[in-house]
């Protein structure tokens, strides 16, 4: 891109309230992108109608207007921005900014500048407000003299909590001289024709341009029929209706599913649409692949040929997410994004991995990565810091999986998990490809270089500490407190034996006798003499001098004693095992403990406080509880003692 001008906390104003961003104007058009991301406004040179400058309040408004009928102001340039924009649009555009002058009197008489698709309210012919157009849904004439124009109702426009503008009524005298009406037709008469030919009104914006019924929709989650009009699109389904203006399009993500008959097609909104509390910055849709269509466009003759003949054909017939994705793009012309050379160890667009307990895939694109389906979360390249790989932390030291952690620029952290070790070469490539900064596995060399040995490798059991343990045994070492310190309970290991089982000795001998022959099946230079002496150690150990066993008591329980109290982690796992449940249906016991596990870890302190108030609620009431205990066993103690007394005398 070349050099230009670049101007900080310049705010895109709408219907809907502004929104701050930074603006490059640049050699080959003008460019705004949405601080923290998100909408970007991209207005190349060849396609520039007219540019204008007007003084507002605190600040100046620039105001570009595109051959395609769409028209953009930017607020906030200070006055010596004017002077060297000016010169810039002149030595590079070849144009002048017009000046406009913002009325101020207050009055709200005067007359209507139709240009283009923009309305223009004048007041002694300074402007005192404009409206678009295109953002008129209807047009209803009131008595003889009144028109009222409502807009089109936009869900993503309520997700800033701004007001937004939804009617506005114009009163036409018939002594006006600008829209002069006859006896058939009164003044306001004139004016209404004149909107409803130059806005989405009457036959196209009534009915829709086509429709796709019963499309399944993962978020927000239902089946809809979905309506792709002349100036929005339509979401219809049993209990939620969204209508979004293709404004708010920021692009159309078009990503197979590897080895399964769906498409994932998704529409990135900014801003988002609303339900209930949540927003929702991508509708996720999903596709069967193999399904064909066939649709014709919804639109009259003149109104195709003037301005949709070079973007769409009258009559589609194919895929169904290809006709839907085309068609879109024809009506709201936002940019598609297919995926690049990525390619999994499948030869998938994706790899599969999981994000906050819920499982999808992963989709390294050429500028961002798109997780899917739940939580879709999109990420683009420019604002990541670092991108690390790491060793599987669930089920200790397995390798057949690794975790995959990017870290953004803002320090929020996203890390997918499960990912299958074959597809750390293609990952790894596609990062290193790409630029990106890769930290070192646990932050050191060495443990890096062991990470990635084990990764690369190609046996599975390359690192295995439970086995290395038993050959360590098997060789003759010295037994240690250290020998559990690694253990891992592993889901099919029944637990290791204890003092209190009664038959500890002859447990720990079979387990180990087992063990044994294991490794030295698979080492069968070992001397089994070895063996023996090892096992001799293990009895030795928990026996007398003499060998011999001795049986611990078993301390009985006091029904009659309080319980202990829960931790706030259990309080905790009570109130979310549940919901757990139901997001991951069919989910293994003790993958619940996992999920539970990760989901407290992600709390904040102050979302942890009202269990940990619980828990030390209840730990004073264990407490209370045992003094009331001890003293009672105190007292019937003591009473014994005075009773035995008494019968010895």
């Amino acid at each position: 891109m070349a050099e230009g001008l670049l101007f900080n906390s310049i705010s895109l104003g709408g219907r809907g309230g502004t929104n701050p961003g930074q603006l490059k104007v640049h050699a080959g058009g003008v460019v705004w992108k949405k601080q923290g991301g998100g909408k970007a406004v991209e207005v190349d040179k060849s396609e520039l109608l007219a540019l204008t400058w007007m003084k507002v309040p605190r600040s100046n408004q620039l105001g570009v207007r595109t051959k395609e009928g769409l028209y953009y102001k930017f607020t906030g340039f200070r006055d010596q921005d004017v002077a060297s924009l000016t010169t810039f649009f002149q030595s590079n555009f070849g144009t002048t900014p017009e000046e406009k002058q913002l009325s101020v009197s207050g009055k709200n008489w005067g007359e209507v500048d139709l240009s283009g698709n923009m309305l223009t309210f004048l007041v002694g012919a300074k402007q005192a407000f404009e409206i678009s157009l295109a953002d008129v849904a209807q047009t209803q004439l009131q008595g003889k003299n009144d028109v009222m124009l409502e807009f089109h109702v936009d869900d993503t426009t309520g997700a800033n909590e701004k007001d937004s503008l939804m009617e506005i009524s114009f009163h036409i005298p018939n002594s006006n001289t600008q829209f002069v009406g006859d006896e058939n037709r009164a003044s306001a008469q004139v004016f209404q024709d004149k909107i409803i030919s130059m806005a989405d009104v009457g036959g196209g914006g009534e009915e829709a341009v086509v429709t796709f019924e019963g499309i399944a929709i993962l978020t927000p989650r239902g089946r809809y029929n979905v309506e792709l009009h002349l100036s929005f699109l339509r979401l219809q389904g049993q209990a939620n209706d969204f209508k979004i203006q293709y404004s708010s399009v920021v692009r159309v993500f078009w990503l197979p599913k590897s080895n399964q008959p769906h498409t994932f097609v998704v529409v990135t909104l900014d801003p988002p649409i609303r339900k209930g509390q949540t927003l929702y910055p991508h509708i996720v849709m999903q596709f069967e692949t193999d399904f064909v269509v066939e649709h014709s466009l919804n639109m009259s003759e003149d109104l195709y040929n003037s301005r949709y003949k070079d973007k769409l054909k009258p009559d589609h017939k194919g895929l169904v997410h290809e006709i839907f994705i085309t068609i879109l793009r024809g009506l709201s012309s936002a940019k598609v994004t297919k995926p690049g050379e990525f390619r999994s160890s499948q030869r998938g667009y994706a790899v599969k991995s999981s994000l906050k307990a819920e499982d999808g895939v992963l989709y390294p694109l050429e500028k961002s990565f798109f997780f899917l389906p739940k939580p879709p979360t999109l990420i683009l390249h420019e604002e990541i810091d670092y991108v690390e790989f790491e060793r599987h932390t669930a089920g200790g030291s397995n390798m057949h999986y690794f975790d995959f952690l990017i870290r953004l620029k803002s320090e929020q952290e996203h890390l997918f998990r499960n990912i299958q070790r074959n597809e750390y070469h293609p990952l790894f490539e596609f990062v290193s490809k790409k630029g990106l900064k890769l930290m070192n596995f646990g932050g050191e060399k060495d443990n890096a270089k062991g990470v990635a040995a084990v990764l690369q490798s190609n046996i599975d059991d390359a690192v295995d500490p439970h086995l290395e343990r038993i050959k360590n045994q098997v060789v003759g070492d010295d037994e240690s407190d250290e020998e559990d310190e690694d253990f891992v309970l592993d889901k099919d290991d029944g637990g290791s034996p204890t003092d209190d089982s009664g038959e500890g000795g002859s447990d720990a001998s079979d387990s180990g006798g087992e063990e044994k022959e294991v490794q030295l099946k698979k080492k069968p230079k070992k001397e089994p003499s070895t063996s023996k002496a090892s096992s001799s150690k293990k009895k030795s150990k928990d026996g007398d001098e003499d060998g011999s066993k001795k049986k611990k008591p078993k301390k009985k329980k006091d029904p009659n004693a309080p319980k202990k109290p829960m931790s706030a982690f259990m309080h905790f796992s009570q109130a979310e095992r549940e919901n757990v449940k139901k997001s991951n249906p069919g989910i293994a016991f003790t993958e619940v403990g996992k999920a539970l596990g990760e989901r407290w870890n992600k709390l904040t302190a102050e979302e942890k406080a009202p269990f940990e108030a619980k828990a030390r609620a209840g730990k004073i009431r264990y407490d209370d509880e045992m003094k009331g205990y001890n003293y009672k066993n105190q007292q019937a103690a003591t009473n014994g003692d005075s009773a035995d007394e008494s019968d010895s005398s």
